[in-house]
């Protein structure tokens, strides 16, 4: 995993560097994308033939391989994992994916370059966009679709890590139950069939973490690397996960000093334990940031701010001040009302802490304490992402339960039999509602995808055209629309599945020509007062103009 990790930042990065030359075609991109999995596959190829080697028929399905536990939780896991595929091949309708996560690689592709652009509509294009270059490649190859897809096969590869990483510690049904748990999450449901990032994030936040464990156990500095790494990557994919940089700042203060952990002195040649933990932090913090760093430098040379937009108006950042029962009123609403729903099962496994947390091992104490920063950052960060903004850390909250779990069972005596009895079915019965949910939610994706319903007419039905999304309804643009004019657009806000020449108001500049105007829910400036109205749609809200007869010689100067 950490190779494929490592891969995928490397590729991010081919893509970068080809739009930084201009030289982002579908074809160069393609190329690339061709020549690294091959690269990928050269390099695990001694892993792939020793797999393939051990799968057989009889070894997958013997007669008794698997405890009543164990496959009624596979089962689960791949029914939500089969229900949550009919929505990642639908079309896409996620607010965030058509305003920037998409368009932003559309873009690209049609300029051939990653450029900074104006204006206050796609002011994230200056962050780092390592999920971002990943679906300029996924449109390269295909649509949407294929971005969706490479998002939900994120949400599998952080259900194996998670699993991966359980069983250092668990047994195999524990190990399933923490990835149910965090399978469970409707948040973690939603997400992944989606083209958003925060999946992608979660991923290499999960491996930083597995890599530090690793360091705390073995003192191998390489561990140590590599934990810095995936958080640098984490951080490419996401600006935000530079507080999860502050996380683990603080983990490696306290394995310095905490004496049940190994010595990590063997990289210095100092004894002073502060000069230890300053060195350690310089060189993890230097390795985290060095990573993102081409598209800081970038950020700066276009805005002035390596981290734009925050600290700006269109993303102020004001730090919350620590108020003991607002945090825990804030905590509460998060778990239980939160837009993007998270499993309850955090708030019924919370209690048992106090009685099981003096029995863990050291690294799960370690955890523990990871998640209760992770929640204090979280409330001092800004939370207008809501249950997306603490996704990242849902893996460790449920790897907690699971460790809670595991000690539930160790204890002797009925009453704690029964404890854990409820635990298990309040997990089976959260997985199956989840599964329904789910079902009835992605349900309306499936008459097109068995061919009963055309892309246009689902589009047409479920996109929140209100709320700023576009589709050409009802074809006029498609065919009215010649490839050498261009539209000016006002009032628009989602441009993904905009397919005509267009400049946008946000950051059309002084001279640049156009042949219409198109306005969505709002009304044409009026310096364009003489205009001629020449076509309307109520579903889609948008009305076409263009310029008054012997005006501009068809084409008009901004």
């Amino acid at each position: 995993m950490f190779t494929l990790a490592i891969f995928i930042g490397i590729y991010s990065y081919g893509i970068f560097v080809l739009g930084l030359l201009q030289l982002l075609t579908k074809q160069n991109s393609i190329f690339l994308t061709i020549i690294s999995l091959a690269i990928l596959i050269f390099i695990k190829r001694e892993d792939i033939v020793s797999k393939s080697k051990k799968i057989s028929y009889k070894k997958i399905l013997p007669k008794r391989i698997y405890s009543t536990k164990e496959f009624v939780l596979y089962v689960l896991l791949i029914l939500l994992a089969l229900v949550n595929l009919i929505g990642a091949l639908g079309p896409e309708l996620s607010f965030d994916a058509l305003w920037y996560h998409l368009t932003l690689p559309k873009l690209y592709l049609l300029t051939h370059s990653v450029y900074h652009i104006s204006g206050g509509l796609l002011y994230y294009s200056d962050m780092p966009k390592l999920g971002e270059m990943l679906y300029v490649g996924a449109l390269a190859l295909g649509n949407e679709i294929v971005a969706k897809v490479i998002h939900y096969s994120f949400v599998l590869l952080c259900c194996i890590v998670l699993y991966s990483f359980s069983r250092k510690f668990f047994t195999k049904v524990v190990s399933l139950i923490i990835v149910a748990i965090f399978y469970s999450n409707l948040v973690v449901d939603t997400e992944s069939i989606t083209a958003y990032i925060d999946l992608i994030r979660t991923f290499f936040e999960m491996l930083a973490l597995w890599s530090f464990i690793e360091w705390t156990q073995t003192a191998r500095w390489k561990h140590f690397f590599v934990s810095a790494i995936m958080i640098g990557l984490a951080i490419t994919t996401k600006v935000l996960a530079i507080g999860s940089l502050l996380v683990f700042s603080l983990l490696i203060i306290y394995v310095y000093y905490n004496g049940s952990f190994k010595n990590k002195g063997n990289l210095f040649s100092v004894k002073n334990t502060s000069v230890k933990i300053i060195v350690s932090l310089l060189i993890f913090w230097f390795i985290a940031l060095f990573i993102p760093l081409p598209w800081f430098i970038f950020s700066y040379s276009h805005t002035g701010n390596p981290v734009y937009p925050f600290f700006t108006k269109h993303y102020p950042i004001a730090p919350n001040h620590f108020n003991p029962l607002e945090f825990v009123i804030t905590l509460w609403n998060l778990f239980m009302y939160s837009p993007d729903p998270i499993s309850p099962l955090y708030l019924i496994f919370l209690p048992l802490i106090f009685i099981t947390f003096t029995t863990f091992q050291k690294e799960i104490k370690l955890i523990v304490w990871y998640s209760v920063i992770s929640l204090l950052l979280w409330y001092f960060t800004p939370q207008t992402g809501g249950g997306r903004f603490i996704l990242p850390y849902l893996p460790v909250f449920s790897f907690v339960c699971g460790a809670i779990y595991s000690e539930i069972l160790k204890k002797t005596g009925k009453e704690w039999g029964n404890v854990s009895l409820v635990l298990s079915a309040a997990v089976v019965f959260v997985f199956v509602i989840s599964i329904g949910y789910r079902f009835i939610a992605n349900s309306k994706y499936i008459p097109v995808l068995i061919g009963k319903e055309s892309q246009s007419q689902f589009l047409s039905s479920h996109l929140n055209f209100s709320y700023g999304d576009f589709y050409d309804t009802d074809g006029y643009f498609i065919s009215h629309i010649k490839s050498s004019d261009t539209v000016l657009l006002y009032g628009f806000h989602n441009l993904y599945y905009i397919d005509f020449p267009f400049i946008d108001s946000s950051w059309v500049r002084k001279g640049e020509s156009f042949d219409y105007i198109a306005t969505q829910k709002t009304h044409l400036p009026t310096r364009f007062k003489d205009w001629q109205l020449i076509y309307m749609n109520d579903t889609s809200m948008v009305q076409l103009y263009k310029p008054p007869k012997g005006e501009c010689h068809r084409i008009c100067h901004y």
